[in-house]
């Protein structure tokens, strides 16, 4: 018999889908748009809302309705090959390539550099760094027990400390929302100033990343039926999204109390600190490096296990030993030495895997709309594939945007392309290749569908 997970459970996996999400990034992003937008907060939380997640969540239900493990089930949809390379980019680039050194950084720079004499920094960092990944490796080699390290403890100490800051800064604000000024990026569209922000917290890849995770879990707990699963994951899901959209407006709200008393700052971080100091002083500053090092610490290790889980069974010669063991040493490594120029790097690949990573999901969720017929997910991935393309290059560094061959290319892109200039050509493209598709499925009604 097929056992149903009782609502203390559903609490226990969103919690630990909230913690694996939930790291340094999506704490700075939405306290900094709260110091831009001021007054304008209302329209610029909502649009960051949307895709800070809402897409996160097209993610998770692309991963519960469609019964698969994870990323490559979906992306084999396509073809087999098409979901290998696809897969190994999108577990590369959010794991040990570049947001799980920037994890060990971020955590760094905002958490203890403060303490730290900039000449003795480097060597600080080093030592950190090796901590770090050296703790997100011990709690990795048991991907059965991420439930009670993330769910059970990381996660609900991270919300405590954190909702000390937030409780103070909501009983003593630093000043008035409705007389916030509004900054230059968000006098005119606000909303759609806080939807595009919310691409900075990766989590629409991530979500399709943890996806193994969430269903390993569940399984785990004793949940064995495909359609079981599938609903379980949802409904975890929409705790840890309802979890997380709290949090984001209360620091997305309290960035924009903080104008009150202090100015614009370069980043969220520097605002967190700044408010910690301010309400607690030196304590203050104690308390925001225990959260920043838990919130980067659990992200960590769910970023170590999906991407060691995922290769492990891509490329099961090494074993999942191995690959947890490549993705502790790489970042750490990463974390020290040219992170800058990783971070350059990552972006044009970002920009490429965004739009393909979108596009799955919906097609996913879509699928009972068009049998789920191959024909329409491989037109609208061809077709998609080219523009992300695109707009990778335009994101590219300059020796490779300006060559003479990219730059003309990019004149035709940004001439016959809506939305190229804002990263955003693919969106006709792929609703091109989604209605194509539709129509060679017609064509060709005998084609056996997606099972």
């Amino acid at each position: 018999m097929n056992k149903k997970l009782s609502w203390r459970e559903y609490l226990y996996v969103g919690s630990m889908l909230f913690g694996l999400f939930f790291g340094a990034g999506n704490l700075i992003f939405p306290v900094h748009m709260g110091q831009e937008a001021g007054s304008a907060i209302f329209a610029a939380n909502l649009g960051f809302l949307i895709t800070g997640i809402g897409l996160p969540f097209l993610g998770v239900i692309a991963i519960g309705i469609s019964k698969s493990n994870g990323v490559f089930d979906l992306a084999n949809r396509i073809n087999r090959p098409y979901a290998l390379i696809f897969t190994s980019l999108l577990y590369l680039t959010i794991g040990p390539f570049f947001a799980l050194p920037r994890l060990a950084t971020t955590s760094f720079e905002i958490g203890l550099a403060p303490f730290i004499s900039s000449e003795q920094q480097p060597v600080f960092l080093a030592v950190f760094s090796a901590l770090f990944f050296l703790t997100a490796w011990f709690f990795s080699r048991k991907p059965t027990k991420i439930l009670n390290y993330v769910g059970k403890f990381l996660n609900p100490i991270f919300l405590i400390l954190l909702g000390i800051l937030l409780l103070l800064a909501f009983i003593r604000p630093l000043g008035s929302v409705a007389s916030a000024p509004i900054g230059e990026a968000y006098q005119s569209q606000a909303f759609f100033k806080g939807f595009t922000e919310g691409y900075n917290t990766l989590d629409a890849l991530a979500s399709l990343a943890f996806g193994i995770i969430i269903v390993t879990t569940i399984r785990g707990m004793g949940v064995e039926e495909p359609n079981a699963i599938a609903k379980d994951t949802i409904k975890s899901g929409a705790v840890s999204v309802l979890l997380m959209g709290i949090i984001y407006t209360l620091l997305s709200y309290m960035g924009a109390m903080s104008i009150g008393t202090f100015a614009l700052s370069d980043n969220g971080g520097i605002a967190l600190a700044q408010i910690a100091n301010h309400y607690l002083g030196n304590w203050g500053s104690l308390l925001l490096a225990l959260i920043i090092i838990v919130a980067c610490l659990k992200t960590a290790i769910g970023l170590v296990t999906a991407f060691s889980e995922t290769f492990a069974e891509l490329f099961p010669k090494a074993g999942y030993s191995f690959y947890i063991v490549l993705a502790s040493v790489l970042p750490c490594l990463f974390a020290n030495v040219g992170l800058t120029n990783i971070i350059q790097f990552s972006i044009p690949v970002l920009m490429f895997l965004y739009p393909l990573a979108i596009t799955l999901m919906l097609l996913v969720i879509a699928g009972p709309l068009f049998k789920q017929h191959t024909s329409v997910y491989r037109i609208t991935t061809y077709i998609t594939l080219i523009a992300a393309f695109l707009d990778a290059l335009n994101s590219s560094p300059a020796f490779i945007k300006e060559t003479s061959l990219v730059t003309a290319i990019l004149e035709i892109a940004e001439k016959y392309l809506p939305f190229f200039s804002i990263g955003m050509g693919w969106i006709l493209p792929a609703l091109i290749g989604f209605i194509l598709g539709l129509m060679w499925s017609k064509i060709q009604p005998k084609q056996l569908p997606i099972k």
